[in-house]
């Protein structure tokens, strides 16, 4: 039976509900939504005994501040936004065990922009379209489809018998630099650059916006030149697609993407660099690192065979 978990004090800048995101339902108009960062929610789910894909929070630069309604078993992933329990700074990428009436709380950004909470049992809620991610501008997922407020209160299965104590080595964390190198496949537009445009996208350096979200970075920097036209006829967009409009400033399209889009699209950022992108905050400058897709291929599955074995570990 669910019993309450969390209360939320103080919600933070943005802190949703998100899990792995609405899978095969972007031939409907569904936004796949989920985890910016999927790596650091597989990794906290693991730490606490969960499902890998379950639903965790995702804390934005500015955390809440959430008081523990019953013992838990916790793990925080992903960027290190200074989290502590009752004024004592607490481990990353390890879980630890909170007692009924602690404070969980967040100072400021050291590295990264995005922390997964994971909680031993996970959070009980509905499945909306067979996902509990939150979708703000369709309202869906989540509670209510909206982001945490002030005096929410999270319930839960309870994981009291969850051990803590287990921690991602240290080699495995990732590093999240101001200055980022981004794998990116071409394509499928590419043909439609100039060589010029195609030499300017891998080496040049581009900045993340303030315009960014959930939805996209807009990026800044040298301009990249198409042959002739912008637009194209509609057609599905992936995650981590590069779309260039007319101004030639790319749009790295992310978890809350649009289903389909008329922009031509330079390349696609590689599925293990999503995660690192995920932890750019505006300000971030990044280049472009072109691979071959058999080259992302390989790296996608040495990615999932470690998460397959640490999965395993009990």
């Amino acid at each position: 039976m669910a019993k309450p978990l969390l209360k939320v004090l103080k919600p933070g800048l943005l802190t949703t509900i998100q899990d792995k995101g609405r899978m095969g339902l972007q031939e409907y108009g569904v936004v796949v939504s989920g985890a910016m960062d999927i790596f650091s929610l597989q990794i906290g789910n693991i730490l606490v005994g969960n499902d890998r894909y379950e639903a965790g929070l995702e804390v934005t630069l500015m955390g809440p501040e959430l008081e523990a309604l019953d013992n838990l078993v916790i793990a925080i992933c992903g960027g290190n936004l200074s989290p502590k329990v009752n004024g004592k700074s607490v481990p990353m990428w390890k879980s630890f065990q909170v007692k009924k009436g602690e404070l969980i709380e967040f100072g400021r950004p050291i590295d990264g922009a995005r922390a997964y909470i994971c909680v031993a049992g996970g959070f009980d809620l509905p499945e909306v379209m067979g996902s509990k991610s939150t979708y703000i501008k369709a309202k869906v997922g989540g509670i209510n489809g909206r982001a945490l407020e002030k005096n929410d209160i999270l319930h839960g299965n309870g994981g009291n018998e969850a051990k803590s104590g287990r921690a991602l080595h240290p080699r495995e964390i990732p590093s999240y630099l101001k200055e980022m190198e981004i794998r990116v496949c071409l394509g499928p537009h590419h043909e439609d650059f100039t060589s010029n445009g195609l030499e300017t996208f891998l080496s040049s350096t581009y900045e993340i916006t303030p315009q960014s979200d959930r939805m996209g970075y807009r990026m800044k920097g040298k301009k990249l030149e198409h042959h002739s036209s912008a637009d194209i006829i509609s057609e599905a967009i992936p995650l981590g697609g590069i779309q260039v409009p007319s101004d030639g400033q790319p749009i790295i399209l992310m978890a809350d993407r649009q289903t389909t889009g008329g922009y031509t699209r330079i390349a696609t950022v590689i599925s293990v660099d999503i995660p690192l992108l995920a932890q750019a905050p505006p300000g971030t400058k990044i280049r472009f690192q072109k691979v071959t897709i058999e080259e992302a291929q390989q790296l996608y599955l040495k990615k999932n065979k470690l998460l397959s074995i640490l999965e395993k570990i009990k």
